[in-house]
């Protein structure tokens, strides 16, 4: 379900509903409800709240899945891809919080490439994978450190509220082994990387999860950070950036709920 040429796919609420925008290459704008009901409009979106460019049913990550990143790990290279899942109530679009929560003292970023799903896709193979391909976005896979590597697991590390940031947009029509993914933290750049540095290509992972769970529109895939990864405090400024996708940027406060 590849849509090429490329088109810019964005989200907003606008008079309390929520609304999908899609810029084509050509510049012609479709405005509508949902993906698949949308019609040709010259409305403008600056008055309206921006809001997360997908609904996903389930959002699977990838670990260690770029090769200087296992290497700073200090972790062996995986031999198929190592995946875990984030709740849906972590994710947060461009410019809202990310919360880092009273029982962790150690907050991480991890800039990564996501892939929004455009089909249904259940035991695909890698050769017809990128069929089901809507296209991309980015995702901060934001970890809380020091709870990782106390528990040895993920789910408690990475599913607080805010520890998804996704957006700004879904860019369709793109070769993921051609991007550069960068992020900065207060305008300092931390993390910058082609995405060919990846252990298990977009495809070889969509083939792997729709071989374990059934994949539905919209559901992201995180494909993974780069090396580089490091702490957040409050009072930063993240941002993960593409130039094909653009930049997601969140500011970081200290929560005081937990």
């Amino acid at each position: 379900m590849i849509m090429t040429p490329r088109s810019r796919i964005t989200r907003f609420e606008r008079s309390g509903n929520a609304m999908w925008l899609r810029v084509d290459h050509d510049g012609r704008r479709f405005i509508g409800d949902s993906l698949h009901n949308l019609v040709e409009s010259h409305e403008s979106e600056q008055l309206w709240k921006p809001l997360p460019p997908v609904q996903p049913t389930k959002i699977i990550c990838i670990g260690l899945n770029y090769r200087r990143h296992a290497e700073e790990m200090k972790k062996p290279l995986p031999s198929a891809p190592l995946i875990f899942m984030k709740p849906t109530s972590a994710i947060i679009g461009d410019g809202e919080a990310i919360q880092l929560p009273a029982s962790s003292q150690d907050v991480h970023y991890e800039g990564e490439l996501a892939v929004v799903m455009g089909a249904r896709a259940t035991a695909v193979t890698a050769a017809e994978a990128m069929q089901y391909v809507l296209g991309y976005t980015l995702m901060n896979d934001v970890t809380a450190r020091d709870i990782q590597r106390a528990q040895a697991r993920y789910t408690h590390a990475k599913g607080f509220d805010t520890f998804a940031p996704v957006g700004p947009a879904i860019v369709t029509g793109l070769d993921p082994r051609a991007l550069m993914i960068r992020t900065h933290v207060n305008g300092e750049l931390r993390q910058e990387s082609s995405c060919d540095d990846m252990i298990f290509t977009v495809a070889e992972c969509i083939s792997f999860i729709s071989g374990i769970m059934t994949l539905m529109p919209g559901d992201i895939i995180s494909t993974g950070t780069p090396a580089g990864v490091g702490p957040l405090h409050a009072g930063d400024v993240v941002t993960v950036s593409m130039d094909e996708i653009g930049a997601l940027s969140n500011p970081v406060v200290r929560s005081s709920v937990r």
